[in-house]
């Protein structure tokens, strides 16, 4: 596993993060919202606020595991827009979009969005020691539980106005559905909150966040299935039969992270970590070594998507670190080696492709944009040098 993460940290330093080093707009703050499919950076497109919070957590981890000050500089560039453009100063809460030049475009407030502020924040503040940083994660965090957390139906909430008036969810909701509740966010404020405890634990946080696994173990997962729920009603209801195998292994891997931080002993949840694990790894894993995206009912869409890939090689790592079953450690090879052939663009300045469409060819998808950046695979490389050569 050694040769491999050294390979991985190669990859991580000569190609990735040069790629979105490439973005940092000087004129204007923060990165560049677009590089389309043929590398031509979009210097006037949209930025967004999950995008450039996922940039700054990117670079300040990548400060933090690696000391290159090179990094941290960026880090820095990216903290400044996101307190000057991105919060919004009299309402509260970050933007979902704003423009090139930094006016606030779509002034929406997503809970999603919020718990990416949080995570990113919490880690520039591990880096900097910056107590306006860590401010600032702060108030997010107790706005997010103001105004984004139902009590009664112990559930996250998702969309709101400028405002924090609560409107359709719309960012969030797909497949004909418009939910009221998601998995995806509640993963992703499990997310942040863990990020924050290792920033600032606090008894509060610290039941916020068993709090939230029960709600995973009790109201998203399946018992039966072993698999995540993804969109709900009001009353945790099903609205779809739908499994989504990527935010499932993510979701294992993180939920695991959080058991570990706050040092919860809880034999539940340590099961269910391991079965979605092995679930995932018997259900949609792919002869060629891929990870599928989703199933929706009886129709399986067979693209791979770059972030699931990534999200598969650490939750396989975490569930190899825990099993030693030799399985995960070839999945994990196998999952390195179709990266390396297929979801890597090896196009000059290149960085991942969007996806691979189900016939082998790349997805004609921007290479950068609100929805991609880099910290999927960021990640998956940083964790990797953590859990692997810095052990």
């Amino acid at each position: 596993m050694k040769k491999l993460t050294d390979e991985i940290q190669q990859h991580l330093e000569q190609k990735i993060l040069p790629f979105w080093m490439k973005l940092k707009d000087e004129q204007h703050g923060g990165f560049y919202g677009e590089v389309d499919y043929n590398l031509e950076i979009e210097k006037q497109a949209d930025k967004g606020g999950i995008a450039t919070a996922r940039f700054l957590w990117t670079f300040s981890a990548a400060f933090r595991v690696t000391r290159n000050e090179e990094y941290l500089e960026h880090a820095h560039h990216l903290y400044d827009f996101l307190r000057n453009k991105l919060y919004d100063h009299e309402n509260q809460g970050i933007y979902w979009l704003v423009d090139f030049q930094g006016q606030p475009k779509d002034t929406r407030k997503h809970v999603y969005a919020q718990s990416f502020a949080v995570y990113a924040l919490s880690e520039y503040y591990r880096v900097t020691k910056s107590e306006e940083a860590l401010a600032l994660a702060n108030e997010i965090y107790l706005l997010i539980e103001e105004k984004g957390y139902d009590k009664e139906n112990r559930a996250y909430c998702e969309e709101f106005d400028q405002w924090w008036k609560p409107v359709s969810n719309e960012m969030l909701s797909e497949n004909g559905v418009v939910a009221e509740i998601t998995m995806n966010t509640h993963i992703h404020v499990l997310e942040a909150y863990t990020n924050l405890y290792k920033a600032n634990p606090t008894d509060g946080l610290k039941q916020r966040l068993i709090d939230l696994l029960e709600v995973h173990y009790e109201k998203i997962y399946n018992k039966d299935t072993k698999f995540l729920g993804v969109f709900f009603d009001k009353q945790w209801n099903s609205l779809v039969d739908m499994k989504s195998f990527g935010h499932d292994i993510e979701a294992s891997w993180l939920m695991d992270e959080t058991i570990k931080v706050i040092g919860l002993k809880d034999e539940r949840f340590d099961q269910m970590v391991l079965d979605i694990a092995y679930n995932i790894a018997g259900c949609a894993m792919q002869e060629d070594g891929s990870l599928i995206n989703e199933q929706v009912d009886d129709h399986y869409d067979k693209t791979r998507i770059w972030w699931v890939q990534a999200e598969a090689m650490v939750g396989y790592l975490n569930a190899f670190e825990h099993t030693q079953d030799p399985r995960f450690k070839q999945l994990i090879e196998n999952l390195w080696i179709y990266i390396k052939k297929h979801i890597v663009d090896k196009r000059e300045n290149g960085e991942w492709y969007w996806s691979i469409e189900p016939a082998g060819n790349p997805t004609e998808r921007a290479i950068g944009e609100t929805w991609k950046t880099s910290y999927h695979n960021s990640r998956f490389c940083l964790e990797f040098i953590e859990r692997v050569k810095n052990q």
